[in-house]
C-alpha cells in the first residue's frame, strides 16, 4: 500500500549560492576579485590580520576560504582560475619580520612588502569612544586613494598600477553616493620609504543643524518627546554641532540628490572619516616579474650589492696592478740575466 502524502509537507529545494557578477554592468570592465591566504606557519595576530584583510576586500573575495598545510601555490592558482580571481594577497612570517605579497594573476608581477607595524581592526575599535560599523558597510567595495606616489620612479608607478586595479573602477557620472561608504588610503613617505595603509568608513552629516536633528536625520528613528512641552523644545534644546564638527568651507561639500542616509533636503553636508582598520606600515622591498617567481624588477637592497660589486672591482683592479708590477719585475730580471750571460 502506497504512503499517503502529507499536505503540510514542503518539498526540499536546494539553495544555490548567489553568483557574484564578473563584469560591471555600468562600465563594462572586468571586476577584480582577490584571494587572501597565508603561506607557512603564522602566529595568531597575523592570522587575525588575514581575516581583517579578507573583510576589507569584500564583497569580491572569499571570506570563508579554508586552507591547509598541504596546499601549495598551484592549488590556489587552479582555484583562482575557476573563480575568475585576478589578485592574490599572501601573508607570510619569517624569524625577522612579517611580509605581505600582492600578486597579479596569471603572470605577475608580484610586489613584496615588509610589514613594520600593524594594528588589527578589533584594536582600533576598542580605542574609539564611539565605534561605527553599520551592517551594510561591506556590501560595496572601498574607494582607493594614493598619496605621494607621483615621484616618477618606475617601481612606484608599478605599485600605483597594481593598487588602482585591485579594486573595481568607478564612473563618477553614474556612481551612487550611497554606495561609497569605505575608503582605503595609501600614503608614501619619500624620506622613510614607508607606506601608511589605512582603512576608513565614510559618513555624511548635515551642517548647520542641532545635534538632535542631525541624529534624527541620520538614524531615521522616532524621537522621544514625552519630556518636552512642544516640538520646538526638541529643535532648540540641543546646541548646534560641536567643536569637532566641520562647519567651515574646507570640510563641507554640496551634494546631489543621491546622498544616501543624509537628509535629501539638505545640500550642505560634512564628510567624516572614521578608521575601522586594519592599519599597516609597509615597505616595498622587492618586485618580481612573474607570480611569486621570475626576475627582479626592483630590489630595495640592490644598492648594497652594487657597493659590494664596486669594491670587488676595485680589489680586482688592485690585484691586476700588483700582478702587472710583478710581471714587469720578472721581465727586468730576465733581461739582466741575459746581459750577464752575453758578457761571459
Amino acid at each position: 500500500m502506497g504512503r499517503f502524502k502529507s499536505k503540510n509537507r514542503k518539498p526540499f529545494v536546494k539553495q544555490f549560492a548567489k553568483k557574484t557578477p564578473t563584469v560591471d554592468h555600468v562600465t563594462g570592465d572586468k571586476i577584480p576579485k582577490s584571494l587572501v591566504f597565508s603561506r607557512g606557519k603564522i602566529p595568531g595576530p597575523l592570522r587575525q590580520l588575514q581575516m581583517d584583510l579578507r573583510k576589507l576586500m569584500l564583497p569580491y573575495t572569499a571570506l570563508k576560504l579554508k586552507e591547509s598545510k598541504r596546499n601549495n601555490l598551484k592549488d590556489f592558482v587552479s582555484l583562482a582560475n575557476g573563480m575568475m580571481v585576478t589578485h592574490f594577497l599572501i601573508l607570510s612570517k619569517t624569524d625577522s619580520a612579517a611580509y605581505l605579497r600582492v600578486a597579479k594573476m596569471k603572470h605577475g608581477p608580484t610586489l613584496t612588502f615588509k610589514i613594520h607595524k600593524y594594528s588589527l581592526a578589533a584594536d582600533i575599535v576598542q580605542s574609539q569612544l564611539r565605534p561605527r560599523c553599520p551592517p551594510d558597510l561591506f556590501k560595496n567595495p572601498p574607494l582607493i586613494v594614493l598619496s605621494g606616489f607621483g615621484t616618477g620612479e618606475e617601481h612606484l608607478k608599478l605599485t600605483t598600477f597594481i593598487f588602482q586595479n585591485i579594486f573595481p573602477a568607478i564612473d563618477i557620472n553614474t556612481v551612487k553616493l550611497s554606495s561609497c561608504q569605505r575608503i582605503v588610503l595609501l600614503n608614501y613617505d619619500k624620506e622613510t620609504k614607508l607606506i601608511d595603509f589605512r582603512h576608513y568608513s565614510i559618513r555624511l552629516q548635515p551642517v548647520g543643524v542641532s545635534r538632535r536633528i542631525r541624529k534624527f536625520v541620520q538614524n531615521h528613528q522616532v524621537p522621544d518627546l514625552r519630556s518636552l512641552q512642544d516640538v520646538s523644545d526638541f529643535v532648540t534644546k540641543a546646541g548646534y554641532g560641536s567643536e569637532s564638527e566641520g562647519d567651515d568651507e574646507a570640510a563641507t561639500v554640496n551634494l546631489s540628490s543621491d546622498i544616501g542616509r543624509v537628509n535629501r533636503a539638505s545640500t550642505k553636508s560634512a564628510v567624516k572619516l572614521q578608521e575601522i582598520g586594519p592599519r599597516m606600515t609597509l615597505q616595498l622591498v622587492k618586485i618580481e616579474e612573474g607570480l611569486c617567481t621570475g626576475g627582479l624588477l626592483f630590489n630595495e637592497y640592490g644598492n648594497v650589492d652594487a657597493k659590494k660589486s664596486e669594491n670587488e672591482e676595485e680589489d680586482e683592479q688592485e690585484s691586476d696592478e700588483e700582478e702587472m708590477d710583478i710581471d714587469e719585475e720578472l721581465e727586468i730580471e730576465d733581461e739582466e740575466e741575459q746581459e750577464i750571460e752575453e758578457e761571459d
